[in-house]
Parts: structure tokens; sequence; C-alpha cells
């Protein structure tokens, strides 16, 4: 709240107890809502940390061959079979 002073011809700023209970209120709010916000970045941070897992296995069995050429598997057992 701005108060103009007829005697100093100058203007005063009275803080007032509700504005500042209304600016915690305010900053208690936009505390929460940033909480929320992490939490939902963490679930995601999660989630592709998982997915780089994941794809690093699977570089990782076709570099080392481990992964089985499902044609290759039926070529063989046929023959075997012949």
């Amino acid at each position: 709240m701005v108060k103009y002073d007829r005697v100093t011809g100058m203007t005063a700023k009275l803080i007032l107890l509700d504005d500042v209970y209304e600016m915690r209120k305010r900053k208690e709010a936009e505390l929460a809502y940033y909480h929320e916000e992490l939490r939902k970045l963490g679930v995601k941070l999660e989630l592709v940390r998982r997915e780089i897992d994941l794809t690093n296995q699977i570089i990782d069995m076709i570099e080392h061959e481990k992964v089985l050429d499902v044609k290759e598997r039926v070529r063989y057992k046929s023959a075997d079979q012949d």
C-alpha cells in the first residue's frame, strides 16, 4: 500500500501483514507446483534411463553376436533333419 504524506511531500510504503501472508501463500503454491513438476521429470528420467540401458544391451548382444539369426537357425535345423 502506498500512502502520501502531506507534511513531507513524500510517499511512504507500508507493508501490511496481510500482503506478507498473501505473498507467502503464493510462494508456497509455487513451490508445490515445482515439486510436482520435479516428480514428473524424475519419472521421465527413469524411463529414459531404462530405455538407454535396454538399447545398450541390444547393441552389446549384436556386437557380440548373441542374437540368434532365425533364418540361419531354421536352415541349420533343416540340414540336421535331412
